[in-house]
């Protein structure tokens, strides 16, 4: 049993118990402290996962490659982001509870196991882990009804999504007889070798991780779920499991099931096109900014979904880089979000954006970077993730699915450049209260981030084709 192959994520799991006994023993204020343990926490993790090996351990449950160590990587950015996000909020709101950033760190320890799942089981108990702490934190304001409501619904569907996800762990395991993802590539090496209850079986598989990345038609819990929970949560769940989740189904259908392609890959188109439709026809109409980045999540989530359909080395390559964009523009996003506050009051309407560049230029200038990355507008880095992602498919012949891709992209930009409009030409409402450090830090980063994507493109797809290449043997 290879168990240092799992240490950033042991190291992770025991610095959150220490933590917890922390905020146990400690004075009233440990919130603030019990958050700075946690950053340090995921830094001391991301060093380890730069510095760990390729190998294969716990008797082939958990594997450590190339592919993970990028996942993984990126999903601790976007969690150390989320805490940071949420050390302001926290206090206006009256959310001063250690247990705040500990259950992002536990959620942080599911998304890496299943960064790293090589069998179905560690793979459940992954998304579990994940998932379980995500219902937790979507219903953390517990005297906010918005907040109760959203947890709840998270959790029913989400209780749903799980069970079909077990349905069809059980499917595969009962027609196959393996569960572990070298066996099962072994066994199925072309479509005629897999049984129909296997095929049906890779669909519920498919149908539960869809759920986790809000793809159509799993996506009715994103907008109420979106809107209800608190800020910082929503920031953290639209990024750090999104990743996850889609980094499992590229492993899951690009490693295990590849030779099944033509079984599933039509299941994928259907549901990228649905997805980048609705994401981009249900968003025009919203008032409220935070539904309207849960229909534009949606719809990301389907561009992300063209890569894997490609099901080539290039598409997941396409999907990866596509993630990374996605993870620090959303991040950015939410950070000027949350700067959205009135006499200490949050603020959650468009219409409060009007004539920002008035009153507060530097946000007005890093949303509509955001903004404009976000429509995919070169040469902000939203432009170079849809770039890789068309390219696979195009490289594939599935010239449908890119041309629907880039009209939705077309149709979607106007929802993006209708924010920046209300900030930049609209008369100007009363001015914000003061930034705190914190939000002005991440949405700093994020919009550097964005805006020089494509001095630093090339080790970033260098990276991502490495961890592809992986996937794919």
């Amino acid at each position: 049993m290879n168990w240092i192959s799992a240490l950033p994520e042991l190291v992770l799991a025991c610095a959150g118990m220490a933590i917890l006994v922390f905020g146990v023993l400690a004075p009233k204020n440990a919130f603030r402290l019990a958050s700075m343990f946690t950053i340090a926490a995921f830094l001391i993790t991301a060093m380890l996962v730069m510095g760990g090996t390729t190998s294969l351990g716990y008797s082939g449950l958990f594997s450590s490659d190339a592919f993970s160590q990028f996942v993984k990587l990126l999903i601790l950015a976007a969690a150390t982001l989320g805490v940071i996000v949420s050390l302001d909020y926290s206090e206006h709101e009256n959310m001063q509870r250690f247990e705040f950033p500990v259950l992002i760190l536990l959620s942080t320890v599911g998304m890496m196991l299943m960064a790293s799942a090589a069998n179905l089981m560690s793979l459940y108990l992954g998304v579990e882990l994940m998932s379980l702490s995500i219902y937790v934190l979507a219903a953390f304001a517990r005297d906010n009804l918005r907040s109760a409501e959203a947890g709840l619904k998270y959790f029913v569907l989400g209780a749903l999504a799980s069970g079909l996800l077990l349905y069809g762990i059980s499917l595969v395991y009962g027609f196959s007889g393996s569960m572990n993802f070298a066996d099962l590539s072994a066994e199925l090496t072309s479509a005629s070798q897999a049984s129909t209850g296997v095929t049906i079986g890779v669909v519920f598989i498919v149908a539960g991780l869809a759920f986790k990345v809000s793809a159509v038609p799993f996506h009715m819990w994103t907008p109420d779920v979106y809107e209800g929970a608190p800020t910082p949560v929503t920031a953290f769940m639209g990024t750090a499991p999104k990743v996850a989740a889609m980094a499992l189904l590229v492993r899951l259908l690009s490693g295990p099931f590849a030779h099944l392609l033509a079984q599933w890959q039509q299941l994928i188109v259907l549901v990228a096109i649905a997805s980048m439709l609705l994401g981009s026809l249900a968003a025009i109409g919203q008032k409220n900014i935070k539904r309207l980045m849960a229909y534009s999540s949606i719809g990301h989530m389907g561009y992300a979904l063209v890569g894997l359909a490609a099901g080539t080395p290039l598409g997941v390559k396409g999907v990866l880089i596509y993630l990374v964009t996605y993870v620090f523009m959303n991040v950015g996003t939410f950070a000027c979000i949350l700067a959205m506050r009135r006499r200490g009051r949050a603020v959650e309407g468009i219409a409060d954006l009007a004539g920002l560049a008035k009153t507060d230029l530097g946000m007005a200038l890093w949303l509509a970077i955001f903004m404009f990355s976000m429509a995919g507008i070169p040469p902000f880095s939203g432009f170079w993730g849809k770039l890789f992602i068309f390219q696979a498919a195009v490289t594939q012949g599935m010239w449908v699915l890119a041309v629907i891709g880039v009209l939705t992209s077309v149709i979607g930009a106007y929802y993006y450049i209708r924010i920046i409009k209300v900030m930049f030409f609209d008369d100007a409402a009363e001015a914000f209260d003061a930034r705190p450090a914190s939000l002005s830090f991440v949405a700093v980063a994020g919009g550097l981030f964005t805006t020089g994507f494509f001095l630093f493109a090339a080790p970033v797809e260098a990276a991502a084709l490495a961890a592809a290449k992986v996937i794919f043997g």
